[in-house]
């Protein structure tokens, strides 16, 4: 059973409304974000009418400020915008669902003002006001507005979504909208996109046309028009992996997987993603090109030492040519340009004994910045590979005071007394320095680097 003095609603309620009014008063002294939030609620107490004014105010406050939010405001200012968000769903859309929906709009229109003053960490900014497109299907279902005030309103959105934040309005409100209303949207959107350029470097018109494209790719979407979402993507983007990827998935969907696999393959890098490739070969085996799938997953595997990739194409071979083909694929991950992926396939592929080879027999190839896939390596063969696993912590070591990294001299430290702890453990015949050697060589190279000396000997 929780203490009276445990801090919960139950044992605030028993001081009474009295003590817990001055404890407010007293609390929020200060803080004007907490004090928004009690006349927000004193507001609310009174009428949702109340409640809507107060926000209506707020929101006009903030979208006239002008100071740049960075990292010291930014949870604040978030929290500011969803406070005024619950609100309107909250405190005015149960009674009033009209002046509900009219807030939210205004909500969103303050989106381009408040991301245009942050200063990074615009993402989880963003992610509010998504948040409210997502209210604004609710509203909309509830209220059934004027379908040209709510073409009106989508068009007005959408051609300010500079930053993304109405990302899927069209999707959440096309039941509303229906075939009409996404036609005439694409109608006023084709128009926007044709407008002419008034010079040839109107950033202006560059921006128009863009959010106009991104606007009827949604539109595309919502009718369920591949080929309409496909033509408003420029030809140049299509050899972008994620671009090629998202029109796939499309096609895919459409039943046109012929079309997928010759987007996928329109890609021009040389080393694109994980998902692409696991789309690539979803779509060759759903086309039955069993050997063509099995050759590009081998074809992966020398590229990139995917693990997944090498398990999935053993596990496709008949019996006893695995072994072989694991073997050839062990002698090329051995001799692999990347040394750090070599390392990184044998431990996903569970062979401890072969990582440590391959870092000592190439310990003049390790990375020392990749703390990483060193941290991890060093950790995974600490037990058994105790060699091996001081290669890699030295490595780090050697980076962080060659480069001069105090900030990863505390760390470098705590390598080192690693190091001093796996020592006695290595085999006499792994051929590396010795700890004491390597601990002079340090002193002699770095004396200058006193603030991570200080750490070793504290």
């Amino acid at each position: 059973m929780a203490s009276r003095t445990t801090l919960n609603a139950r044992n605030l309620e028993a001081l009474g409304t009295g003590p817990l009014a001055q404890l407010l008063m007293e609390v929020t002294t200060g803080n004007a974000a907490a004090r928004r939030k009690l006349r927000l609620a004193l507001a609310g107490a009174q009428s949702p009418a109340q409640a809507a004014r107060e926000i209506a105010r707020r929101l006009t406050s903030i979208a006239n400020a002008r100071g740049a939010i960075g990292w010291r405001k930014r949870k604040a200012a978030i929290d500011d915008l969803a406070t005024q968000r619950r609100g309107i769903v909250a405190q005015v859309a149960t009674s009033d669902p009209a002046e509900a929906l009219a807030l939210m709009w205004r909500f969103l229109s303050v989106a381009t003002p408040v991301i245009d003053r942050c200063r990074g960490g615009e993402e989880a900014v963003i992610a509010v006001f998504r948040d409210a497109c997502a209210d604004l299907g609710t509203l909309v279902a509830a209220v059934r507005p004027d379908p040209e005030a709510l073409r009106d309103a989508v068009f007005e959105a959408l051609v300010d979504n500079r930053f993304g934040q109405c990302d899927g309005l069209v999707g959440v409100l096309a039941p509303a909208l229906g075939d009409a209303g996404l036609l005439e949207l694409h109608q006023r959107f084709d128009a926007l996109c044709a407008q002419p350029a008034e010079t040839p470097s109107d950033i202006a018109a560059w921006r128009r046309r863009r959010l106009a494209r991104r606007a009827l790719q949604d539109i595309a979407d919502a009718r369920g028009d591949v080929d309409g979402f496909v033509a408003q993507t420029a030809p140049e983007q299509r050899h972008v992996p994620a671009t090629a990827l998202g029109i796939a998935r499309r096609l895919r969907a459409a039943g046109r997987t012929e079309a997928a696999l010759a987007a996928l393959d329109a890609v021009t890098d040389a080393a694109p993603p994980a998902e692409w490739q696991t789309a690539r070969l979803e779509v060759l085996e759903a086309l039955g090109r069993g050997e063509a799938a099995q050759a590009f997953r081998w074809a992966c595997f020398e590229r990139d030492l995917s693990a997944d990739h090498l398990r999935a194409y053993l596990g496709k071979l008949p019996d006893f040519e695995d072994f072989e083909a694991e073997e050839r694929a062990v002698a090329l991950a051995m001799e692999h340009p990347d040394l750090g992926a070599a390392v990184r396939f044998f431990l996903d592929w569970r062979a401890p004994g072969r990582a440590a080879e391959v870092l000592i027999r190439r310990r003049d190839e390790i990375d020392g910045t990749d703390t990483e896939g060193l941290s991890r390596a060093a950790e995974a063969l600490e037990p058994d590979q105790p060699g091996a696993a001081t290669l890699a912590l030295r490595a780090m070591i050697d980076a962080a005071l060659r480069q001069g990294r105090s900030g990863q001299y505390r760390q470098a430290a705590r390598h080192l007394a690693t190091c001093a702890a796996l020592a006695p453990r290595i085999d006499a015949r792994t051929p590396i320095e010795d700890h004491d050697t390597h601990v002079a060589r340090l002193r002699r190279e770095h004396a200058r680097k006193t603030g991570f000396w200080s750490r070793v000997e504290g």
